[in-house]
């Protein structure tokens, strides 16, 4: 049985607050990753961006997540001409209602991060699929290829 996606409402950079639940009947995709400016989370951004159009025509909402604050996002958004909105989860509460916030290890350091996950949820608000722990290239393309299926 699929599960209900957490609802939530976040500040995001369109100067807008979304709340999941009003953007139904459209499927969503949320794309959580760790932080702006980074290179793998620039790569993901910039294929969203450039797959958003696709999504747009078939009616799906695009949004990527990080506990970057507004600000940062707009830096980002601004460097890299990002066309997704970026919603700003500073308190990790929405992070950690979808079970990304993580304990994470790199160089020998262990800490709370986001791991990189993404969420399509449908036009009922169910979790349609996921993708943890997931792999930048061609990743975007495999979500927009799941979401053109619902």
């Amino acid at each position: 049985m699929a599960e209900t996606a957490p609802d939530f409402s976040l500040p995001a950079s369109s100067g807008d607050t979304v709340t999941l639940s009003a953007l139904r009947p459209a499927p969503v995709v949320l794309f959580f990753y760790p932080r702006d400016d980074t290179s793998g989370c620039t790569v993901e951004n910039l294929d969203f961006s450039a797959l958003l159009p696709k999504f747009e025509a078939a009616g799906v909402k695009v949004f990527g997540i990080s506990k970057d604050s507004l600000a940062s996002h707009e830096k980002f958004i601004a460097k890299k001409a990002l066309t997704v909105p970026l919603l700003s989860d500073e308190g990790s509460e929405v992070c950690e209602a979808f079970g990304v916030w993580k304990e994470k290890k790199m160089y020998g350091k262990t800490f709370m991060g986001i791991e990189r996950s993404t969420f399509l949820i449908d036009a009922s608000g169910e979790i349609a699929r996921e993708w943890r722990k997931v792999k930048v290239p061609g990743h975007a393309e495999e979500v927009l290829e799941a979401a053109l299926a619902l």
